[in-house]
């Protein structure tokens, strides 16, 4: 009875440990860092580098509240820049779709984000995780 009790918490533990991850039968997906929306309209510039390798698509986590977002601009290493279509809300606890980058997988010097708060009814300040697939 012990020993079903620990297997079924186990295998819920790991459900929601995959449940958390990028989506994406292919590639691998690294954290490339996180921003906080603190007020009405804000601009972050999440710096990544080329120590974290090249990605070929991208794709964002929203946590705590709704973000509407208004553009989303990647800095390659190279010095050109891409700018995403990414607009609208995400919800509290959704996430973009996956964005792939235009080329082959490219090293990412940085992501400026201009976003603002999807939910002013909420006291939570959203916060977003972006993630990158090799």
């Amino acid at each position: 009875m012990l020993t079903k009790t620990y297997l079924l918490l186990a295998a819920t533990i790991l459900t929601l440990m995959i449940a958390g991850q990028p989506s994406s039968a292919q590639g691998r997906w690294a954290y490339l860092g996180q921003a906080n929306v603190d007020g009405g309209n804000d601009h972050d510039n999440i710096k990544v580098g080329g120590d974290e390798g090249r990605f070929r698509a991208l794709q964002i986590y929203v946590e705590r509240a709704a973000i509407d977002f208004e553009r989303v601009v990647v800095h390659y290493d190279n010095g050109g820049d891409d700018t995403l279509p990414i607009r609208g809300r995400v919800r509290a606890g959704g996430k973009s779709r996956v964005i792939d980058l235009r080329g082959d997988r490219r090293i990412i010097r940085s992501v400026e984000i201009w976003y603002a708060r999807g939910n002013w009814r909420n006291d939570a300040k959203p916060k977003l995780r972006l993630f990158g697939r090799r």
